[in-house]
């Protein structure tokens, strides 16, 4: 893994907002499932993009990228293993649809991914007879996906609600989703209906119950992929430590859950507080680290941050102790404690080296905390999962990024 050194500076300037991860997912996909010609524009090619390219490319459709302009057109339907490389996303979205279009998947990625499981599709293998085998870098399923009614424990991850949204309107028979509440990250839901709906698919939500008719075709138009609010944070956070961004490119009234992070970001500028992440799980290294440079917080529904691309409560936890803040970590909660003033004083002296424990989240959060000291940033490349142009930007904002 390489290393960066990250200077001490304050960020000043004008940034775009990187395209919407989660839009650009669901947008390929119905693309695919379209079965004409897509073009999808303001697409940022991350791993976690390319992979679901590869997987729609893998199952038989024609895509072409130039810059930032993907255009998906249909091919003949093939059966051939889906790289999904470390996308959680595309290995739970793609499981149900290569079911339904093919009887049969395989899905391979990286050890950490297929690690991360498949819980509440296995149950749904179990009940409609649906062969299974989960190695350690591949999943393989076997049998075509029926129809009918569907319980997703809802405190797990909604991208198995999304997988199945994508999967059940191709089937003939109408189907229901029940899911279980606690509901988390009920946003992702939302967006992945929008594009349902973009794309001439008729679903009704009431609550938590989906309706979803069968015999369906998926129409996408040509489209654009909106401002990303999630990574946007990222940005802004060095607005909230002495710096001067104006952020572009963000939609006001988007769906995307974690524009919540502005009000999360004034509650932790104003004073300790407490932050529920149940509904934007993605912002807590980001909000795990405002909270250390700034005046502490409690956060609850924390849980689900362990099975992410690394843990990131031990791991994060772990990095923003070497700048001096401390951490009381329960079984669903994290209470952040902030870096003491007299600790402050010497981080220049101390020469730390971050680790980005190859997550993405973790390496950008981390680098908003040195640009106030300096130091190093071992696997900074990992921000290429999500967010590739991450340190180029920030180098137009004045910060300075050497690789060691």
């Amino acid at each position: 893994m390489s290393v960066c050194h990250i200077s001490k500076g304050v960020a000043r300037g004008v940034a775009m907002a990187p395209p919407s991860k989660s839009y650009a997912h669901r947008l390929l996909l119905a693309a695919f499932l379209s079965g004409r010609r897509v073009v999808i524009g303001n697409v940022d090619l991350s791993n976690d993009i390319l992979a679901t390219i590869d997987c729609i490319t893998a199952l038989g459709a024609k895509v072409n990228v130039e810059g930032d302009v993907v255009t998906v057109e249909p091919g003949a339907t093939t059966s051939s293993p889906l790289p999904c490389r470390e996308s959680g996303s595309t290995l739970r979205f793609m499981i149900p649809v290569a079911l339904a279009l093919n009887g049969k998947a395989c899905l391979t990625g990286t050890p950490k991914l297929i690690s991360r499981g498949i819980g509440e599709y296995e149950r749904i293998f179990k009940d409609q007879n649906i062969s299974y085998t989960i190695n350690s870098d591949s999943i393989e399923a076997e049998g075509h996906l029926n129809g009918g009614l569907f319980h997703i424990d809802g405190s797990i991850s909604s991208q198995f609600v999304t997988g199945l949204l994508f999967a059940l309107p191709l089937l003939e028979e109408d189907s229901e989703i029940w899911i279980t509440p606690p509901v988390q990250s009920r946003p992702y839901i939302d967006i992945t209906l929008d594009v349902l709906r973009e794309s001439g698919i008729k679903v009704r939500m009431d609550g938590n119950h989906i309706l979803v008719p069968g015999n369906q075709r998926f129409d996408l138009p040509d489209c654009t992929v909106e401002g990303d609010w999630s990574n946007a944070a990222f940005l802004d956070i060095f607005n909230q430590i002495g710096g001067d961004v104006t952020l572009l490119g963000l939609k006001p009234n988007s769906l995307q859950g974690d524009k919540i992070y502005r009000r999360h970001f004034d509650a932790l500028n104003r004073g300790w507080c407490e932050i529920d992440l149940g509904n934007c799980i993605d912002l807590g290294p980001v909000l795990f680290t405002m909270a250390a440079i700034k005046h502490g917080a409690r956060f609850t529904n924390t849980a689900r941050l362990r099975i992410k691309e690394s843990d990131r409560i031990a791991d994060i936890v772990t990095e923003l102790e070497k700048a001096g803040a401390e951490a009381i970590v329960g079984d669903n909660s994290v209470e952040i404690r902030p870096v003491p003033q007299q600790r402050r004083a010497s981080l220049e002296k101390e020469n730390i080296t971050f680790d980005s424990h190859n997550d993405h989240r973790l390496s950008m959060s981390l680098t908003a905390m040195a640009t106030l000291f300096g130091a190093d940033l071992n696997g900074c490349e990992s921000v290429s999962k999500s967010y590739p142009g991450f340190f180029e930007a920030i180098k137009r904002l004045g910060i300075e990024v050497k690789d060691e």
